[in-house]
């Protein structure tokens, strides 16, 4: 009967390691306006990127810039890698999905050099983006978060 009793897995865990930045202070209007879905950015200090959460994989960019997650309830989230990063053509990202794939939380989407990135004059500033327009809440707002980091949001 022990695993009745297990810890329940988080909603959601920190996709990656860095800075905490508000999405109003996102350089591209297209995130900062909140036009594609409120959310929040990081700007990336290690290069590994999991899943927030345990989801279907609904866009993985051959680029491997950009990430689209689907929970089964729904909630989707937009992992977007960087700032003009598509301009790269998948230089300085080892994408380890693909699109139509089931992710378990925690998983690895891709492993970026984040070197090669700063050397071709891109921000690795990283918007996390709910484009379901799922409500939550900011349980941290700023400082640094490590990947895997629990409660740094709670949905409604």
């Amino acid at each position: 009967m022990g695993f009745l009793f297990g810890k329940k897995k988080p909603d959601f865990i920190s996709p990656a390691g860095g800075t905490l930045i508000d999405i109003t202070a996102v350089a591209d209007p297209a995130f900062s306006s909140k036009m594609m879905g409120d959310g929040f950015a990081i700007d990336l200090a290690e290069g590994e990127v999991v899943a927030p959460f345990d989801a279907e994989v609904t866009a993985a960019f051959p680029t491997g810039h950009a990430y689209g997650l689907r929970r089964k309830d729904g909630v989707e989230c937009l992992i977007h890698i960087g700032m003009d990063t598509v301009e790269l053509n998948g230089e300085g990202f080892d994408v380890k999905v693909e699109q139509g794939a089931k992710v378990k939380q925690g998983q690895t989407l891709v492993v970026v050099d984040l070197e090669a990135v700063r050397a071709k004059g891109k921000s690795l500033v990283t918007p996390v983006i709910f484009p379901s327009g799922a409500a939550f809440t900011m349980n941290k707002k700023e400082g640094t978060v490590a990947k895997g980091e629990e409660n740094i949001l709670k949905f409604s």
